[in-house]
């Protein structure tokens, strides 16, 4: 595929891509609730993981990659709170709901989590992080200069700044 192809196909912003595995992610829970397939969900997060990570900008690489396990979780309380409406106890049934998808979904959760790794690293992950990394020490905080001439890093503020006010008049004869 020439650069030039590969340039004009589509591409996601970071936030394209994390709605897509959002998406996708809660599609296949649909799929699990209306089809009982428990598999469902993990294949259809793991799909949209390889999918975002695949038509994501690579200058977006670096929000994506952290973001897998804050989508499945999202996908996992939406899912399990509308599931919960039904049930005679919404609370008790949000809460094992959300127990057992967190917890049958960590094979799954951990295979997206490393294919976006994985698949970022050798689109560019390396530059985003060099990138980021510059900017932080070009970019630094602007450390206030000291105003007493010496070189210690602190700065006095002035005085009676922090003094505590006392306001009325004291109480006499308890």
């Amino acid at each position: 595929m020439s650069e030039r192809n590969r340039a004009s196909g589509i591409r996601l912003t970071a936030r394209g891509a994390v709605a897509f595995v959002l998406a996708v992610t809660l599609t296949g829970s649909l799929l699990h609730a209306l089809l009982g397939l428990p598999a469902a969900v993990g294949l259809a997060f793991v799909a949209g993981c390889a999918g975002a990570v695949l038509l994501v900008n690579p200058r977006d690489l670096l929000s994506l990659v952290v973001s897998p396990p804050l989508i499945f979780f999202s996908a996992a309380l939406v899912a399990e709170a509308l599931r919960a409406l039904s049930a005679p106890s919404p609370v008790q049934a949000f809460g094992l709901g959300m127990f057992t998808a967190l917890s049958g979904g960590a094979p799954w959760l951990f295979t997206g989590s490393a294919l976006v790794l994985v698949v970022a690293w050798r689109r560019g992950l390396t530059r985003c992080v060099r990138e980021l990394r510059e900017e932080i020490r070009t970019a630094g905080p602007a450390v206030p200069r000291p105003r007493n001439g010496d070189d210690t890093g602190f700065a006095p503020e002035p005085e009676g700044y922090f003094e505590p006010r006392v306001y009325g008049t004291p109480r006499e004869g308890r």
